[in-house]
C-alpha cells in the first residue's frame, strides 16, 4: 500500500504556535514577532532573470534543460492552461484568503495535518514568522472548502479540481522534457511503486499588504522536496531565486507563464546536476496584495530515489545514498537546511 505524504506529516506534527496566521487585517505596525533583522540581503539583482521555456519552440528540449542545470528554474509559456482558468483560480484565492480571520481558522490545519489553512510548514525552523498564510489542497479540496464555505464552495472546488487536472498533463509535457534534455526515455526512470508513480499538493499563498515590508519576511529562503514545482503568481512581485555568483535574483511576473522550480528529488536524481532551487518571497513595497498557487509535483513516499545511474560516465560517481521520499522528508522535517547533505555519500 502506498503511503501518503498526508501519513507522513502525522508522524511529523508541529506545535500549533507554528500554525495560526496572524490576523493580518487587524494589525498596523509589524510585531516582533514577525520582524526579521534589516538587511540589504533582502534586495535583489534586477540585471538578471530565468530563462523563459516556450513548450511550442522547436529547441525546446535543449532550452529546458540548460535552464534547470545552470539556475534550476524558468518561465514556461504556451503551457496549455488557459488564461482564464489562470485568473478564475487566483480570483478564487483571492476570495479565500479575503475571509474573516475566524472564518479562515475554522479550516485550520491540525498539528499533524497536510492540508488546510495555516502557516507554512517551516516555519518552525526560524526564530520569527512569515507575513504569510497558506491553504494547502491534496486532492479533493471540499472538505475544508465546506468550512470556509458551508453554502457556496461549488466553484471554488470546481476552480481547484480543473486547475489540478490540467497541471497534472501540464507536469507530465515537463517531466517527459526534462528526461529528454539528459538523454533519457519515459520508461528509462525505475519509479519503484506499485500504483501512479506521482503524487501532487496544490498550496494557495497570500501575502498581505505590509505596513513596513523592509522589516518582515514573505517565505524564509527554503528549498522544494518535490521533483518540481509549477507556480502561478499574480501580477505583483515578490519571488526570489538564489543563482550561485549572483546572489538573490527577482524573478519578476510575466503575464501567463508559469515559474517551474527543481526540487530535491530532481536534484537527487540528477546526481546534482540540476540544483535544487533555493528561493524565497520578500514583501511588495507598494502595498499591494501579492498571490501565488504552487502546485508539487513530486513521488509517493515509498518511492525510492537515488541518482539515475544512466547519467553518471565511467568516473563520475553517485553523490548521494538511496533513500525513500518518506525517509527524505523525515531527514528535511528534522535538518532542514541539511537534508541533502545528510544523504550524501
Amino acid at each position: 500500500m502506498t503511503t501518503t505524504l498526508s501519513q507522513v506529516y502525522r508522524e511529523k506534527p508541529i506545535r500549533l504556535y507554528n500554525i495560526i496566521p496572524l490576523d493580518f487585517n487587524s494589525v498596523r505596525t509589524v510585531p516582533d514577532s514577525h520582524v526579521w533583522p534589516k538587511s540589504d540581503d533582502f534586495s535583489s539583482d534586477h540585471r538578471l532573470t530565468i530563462p523563459i521555456v516556450d513548450l511550442e519552440d522547436p529547441n525546446a528540449v535543449k532550452l529546458a534543460g540548460q535552464a534547470c542545470e545552470a539556475w534550476g528554474a524558468f518561465h514556461v509559456i504556451n503551457h496549455g492552461i488557459p488564461l482564464n482558468l489562470l485568473e478564475e483560480v487566483e480570483s478564487e484565492t483571492r476570495r479565500l484568503f479575503s475571509l474573516p480571520a475566524e472564518t479562515k481558522m475554522k479550516a485550520l490545519r491540525e498539528p499533524d495535518g497536510a492540508t488546510g489553512y495555516g502557516l507554512p510548514r517551516i516555519s518552525k525552523f526560524f526564530p520569527k514568522h512569515m507575513w504569510h498564510e497558506g491553504f494547502t489542497i491534496m486532492g479533493s479540496p471540499a472538505d475544508h472548502a465546506g468550512m470556509l464555505w458551508p453554502n457556496d464552495n461549488a466553484r471554488f472546488c470546481y476552480a481547484m479540481d480543473r486547475y489540478q487536472k490540467k497541471m497534472e498533463v501540464v507536469a507530465e509535457k515537463l517531466t517527459n522534457l526534462i528526461l529528454e534534455s539528459l538523454g533519457m526515455s519515459q520508461e528509462d526512470p525505475k519509479w519503484e511503486v506499485g500504483s501512479s508513480p506521482f503524487s501532487a499538493a496544490l498550496q494557495l499563498n497570500s501575502y498581505p499588504p505590509c505596513p513596513n515590508p523592509d522589516r518582515a519576511m514573505g517565505l524564509a529562503p527554503h528549498t522544494d522536496t518535490s521533483i518540481f514545482t509549477i507556480l502561478h503568481q499574480n501580477s505583483v512581485s515578490g519571488l526570489q531565486i538564489f543563482k550561485q555568483g549572483a546572489g538573490w535574483v527577482s524573478v519578476l511576473p510575466i503575464a501567463g507563464a508559469l515559474v517551474v522550480n527543481v526540487g530535491d528529488l530532481l536534484h537527487i536524481l540528477t546526481n546534482a546536476r540540476f540544483p535544487s532551487a533555493l528561493h524565497r518571497a520578500v514583501l511588495n513595497q507598494d502595498g499591494y496584495h501579492r498571490l501565488s498557487v504552487a502546485y508539487f509535483y513530486g513521488l509517493p513516499s515509498d518511492c525510492r530515489v537515488s541518482p539515475w545511474l544512466k547519467l553518471l560516465n565511467s568516473v563520475e560517481k553517485p553523490r548521494y545514498r538511496s533513500v525513500t521520499v518518506k525517509e527524505y522528508v523525515g531527514i528535511k522535517s528534522n535538518n532542514f537546511q541539511q537534508a541533502l547533505w545528510l544523504i550524501r555519500i
